[in-house]
């Protein structure tokens, strides 16, 4: 599935079982909150951190899966249409950034 119909799905999600998208303030915490649940599996589970018992069973892809989400409420509810940001940025990125990545001695 491209961005531009995760987007419609997302939107047809939260007319069919929401009552309407929180307001960008409310989404934009709960961004923060989802990034947190990442952020501290790959802390625990790739980082030095040890990993408690009770985040073992922790579902990366789900949390990752959460922050796409809101990522696509936000995207929806401010207008902006992430598979043409999206496409914009990797051409900046591809662009900008072959030669430098290429040529830097600390990747190699």
């Amino acid at each position: 599935m491209d961005i531009k119909n995760a987007q419609l799905e997302v939107d047809n999600w939260i007319k069919e079982h929401g009552v309407r998208y929180f307001n960008e303030l409310t989404n934009m915490a709960q961004l923060t909150e989802e990034v947190g649940e990442v952020a501290r599996i790959i802390a625990r589970r790739y980082g030095e951190q040890s990993e408690k018992e009770s985040d073992k069973s922790k579902d990366l892809g789900e949390e990752l899966a959460d922050v796409v989400f809101v990522v696509l409420c936000l995207a929806n509810q401010t207008g902006v249409d992430l598979q043409a940001a999206f496409d914009k940025k990797m051409d900046l990125k591809t662009k900008r950034d072959h030669d430098r990545h290429h040529n830097n001695e600390k990747l190699k």
